[in-house]
Formats: C-alpha cells, structure tokens, sequence
C-alpha cells in the first residue's frame, strides 16, 4: 500500500470516528435519548449476590409460598416438577456428572443455593427478568431446592436459610488461579 492511500485510510477513519461521537453526543441531545445514571439508578440494578451470600436481601417466604410462585411464573418453561420443558431441567441428576451422560440441574450441578438466587432475582421469569419481588425470589429458590430434596417442605427461606444450604456439587467447581479475580 502506498503511503498516500495509507494516510488517506487514516484521514478517513478519523473524520468517520468523530463524526460518530459528534453523531453519538447529538442524539441524546437532539432527541432527549437517556438519562445520567444516578447513584439511586445504579443501585437498584447493582443486585449481585456473591457465592457467600453477601448481598442477599431481606426477606423470607415459606416453601408453600414457593409453589404458589413457581406454578405461576415457572411452570410454563420448566415444568409441574422441574422436570424442563421449554426451559432447562431443574430437578435431578444427581449423581450422573461423572457418567456418560450427566445431567446438569440445579440440584446436581449448581455449587451454590445463593446463585440460584441470584439467577432467578436477575433473569427469571424469561419473559419478564427482574419483575419478582425478594420475598418471591425466596420463594421460588426455596421450592426449587425443595424439590431437588435439599430442604424440608416446612422450611422458611431467607438469606441464613440459602446461605446455609450445602449443594450437592459444591466441591465440583476450581477456583481462578488468578491474583486479580476475586
């Protein structure tokens, strides 16, 4: 390539490169797009539990109440029992990760019950993510993890309740090795 084709390629893509900002900086102004992202907006999607269980809400529901959820807003993709459907497997597999054919449910595979939580606050229902309120999110983490026999029918689920839970798989899983992942 030529050095004037080069220079006129470079020339090119600053003025596209600018012209995008300028474009970009003009929309939201021009046609009143967006908002700033308040302290108070980052907030209420800043709802990340971590595997320990810090971060998790306030809140309880009973496993009774989890039905109730669950044949409202899970059924539809994952069955009367987490048997799947549309949506994954939830219940089962147990023992058959190291088989031919294993099969990854929250029950066998899942290392944490407060991830399960965290998934289902932050994706669940599919067709409507982030709608359930916490006292709905624990009621539906708990009848899952009823129904893959990892709590009593009676039980009240909240934060010490999730936290506690020991997984099937909870061993199963590596740590990053590296320093700067936490």
């Amino acid at each position: 390539m030529r050095a004037r084709d080069a220079w006129s390629r470079g020339l090119t893509c600053a003025f596209a490169l600018l012209g995008g900002l300028a474009f970009g900086a003009g929309a939201q102004q021009r046609y009143g797009i967006g908002q700033p992202a308040t302290p108070a907006l980052v907030a209420a999607w800043t709802i990340d539990i971590a595997p320990d269980g810090r971060n998790l809400p306030a809140g309880s529901a009973t496993i009774a109440r989890g039905k109730a959820v669950y044949e409202d807003r899970c059924v539809a993709c994952h069955g009367a029992k987490g048997e799947g459907g549309l949506g994954d497997r939830l219940v089962g597999g147990q023992g058959t990760l190291a088989s031919a054919s294993p099969v990854k449910t929250v029950g066998s595979y899942w290392p944490y019950a407060t991830t399960l939580f965290d998934y289902i606050r932050r994706a669940m229902p599919f067709n409507a993510p982030h709608t359930l309120t916490d006292e709905e999110v624990y009621a539906a983490t708990g009848y899952v993890l009823f129904l893959n026999g990892l709590v009593p029918n009676g039980a009240t689920v909240d934060a010490d309740l999730v936290r506690s839970v020991t997984m099937p798989n909870r061993g199963g899983f590596v740590s990053d090795p590296r320093p700067d992942v936490k």
